[in-house]
């Protein structure tokens, strides 16, 4: 039983770094630009985070976990936010391929992340060094009294802030983009600009705001990861592929982001899968390694011959939209 209950906790656990990056790729997505620059942003957002909690800490008289916290959280998500802006002046403004921006915004941002984690390892001292104590202990608090609840509290309320937020802004996203005026235009310039234009609605500014907040969104996923999930420390090229895993669930998700909250759960099991089977050789754990991709490759091809309009993609997902003047 204990091995079970350990097991979700650590699926949970990795999946609510996945769910970030694939709500973030969501509402990029349902305006029609397709960012793949989501890993990078993801190392951003966790870099930008650390730094500010660590100087936060090293700088104050008597520093404050909250306020840690909201720091290094308007940090991450600001700088990943930036990620996504300058993307959206590629593509949106310059209509740079966006295939080709997205993968160069990946490279920049780990290596981005890499350059300033490692200054800031040898700045305190080596790598595992850095000490945000007081601003980690605040990410990772438990809700008292419902985590001490034997096998439910274990389950459902034992884990820190950001993985509550995660599912907090996934259910508000679902409620924007189905049952608000904003998300509905939204929806109607990702499946087509030129429509949505004639009808008055700001294409451009839908896609900047979606494509900016949404990179803000990912970048608490390199948060998360950083702060709960390692516990204020940096490794360099640490995150593995968990953002490119996040792209895959947005599309294992039908692009519905409800379906992205058990799916991440699905993703984060089926990754440490191959930690609780005994016996296992290097080769086995690499393909086991390989199931969320192929759930995602098995999903698309059903959905694909199914050609059900509710589980495909924006229409104009990946096209730049060039204005007509009359």
């Amino acid at each position: 039983m204990s091995v079970l209950i350990t097991f979700i906790q650590k699926a949970i656990m990795q999946g609510i770094c996945m769910l970030f990056g694939a709500d973030g790729e969501i509402l990029t997505e349902k305006s029609g630009n397709l960012n793949l620059g989501v890993p990078g942003m993801m190392y951003m957002g966790g870099i930008a985070g650390l730094m500010a909690a660590f100087y936060y800490e090293k700088l104050a008289a008597h520093p404050n976990g909250l306020v840690g916290l909201i720091l290094s959280l308007l940090a991450a998500f600001l700088m990943a936010a930036f990620g996504g802006l300058i993307f959206s002046v590629l593509t949106i403004t310059l209509r740079a391929n966006q295939n080709v921006a997205g993968l160069a915004l990946t490279t920049f941002g780990v290596g981005f992340g890499n350059f300033f984690g490692g200054s800031l390892s040898t700045l305190a001292g080596g790598v595992g060094q850095i000490s945000v104590a007081i601003t980690g202990d605040a990410y990772r608090a438990k809700i008292p009294l419902l985590s001490k609840i034997p096998v439910i509290g274990d389950i459902f309320f034992n884990y820190g802030f950001l993985t509550y937020f995660a599912i907090i802004i996934t259910l508000l996203m679902a409620f924007f983009l189905k049952r608000t005026r904003w998300g509905l235009n939204l929806n109607a310039v990702g499946e087509s600009p030129a429509t949505a234009d004639a009808a008055g609605i700001n294409v451009t500014l839908y896609k900047y705001l979606a494509t900016v907040i949404g990179g803000g969104i990912a970048g608490l996923g390199g948060l998360y990861f950083v702060m709960e999930y390692s516990g204020g420390t940096w490794t360099n090229n640490g995150f593995g592929d968990r953002g490119w895993l996040a792209i895959a669930l947005v599309i294992f998700a039908l692009w519905k982001p409800i379906n992205a909250i058990w799916g991440s759960f699905l993703f984060g099991g089926l990754y440490i899968l191959y930690l609780y089977i005994p016996g296992l050789g290097r080769s086995m754990q690499e393909i086991f390694k390989m199931l969320p991709y192929l759930v995602t490759i098995i999903v698309l091809i059903i959905t694909s011959l199914r050609k059900k309009k509710e589980q495909q993609p924006p229409e104009s997902l990946g096209l730049a939209y060039f204005r007509e003047d009359r």
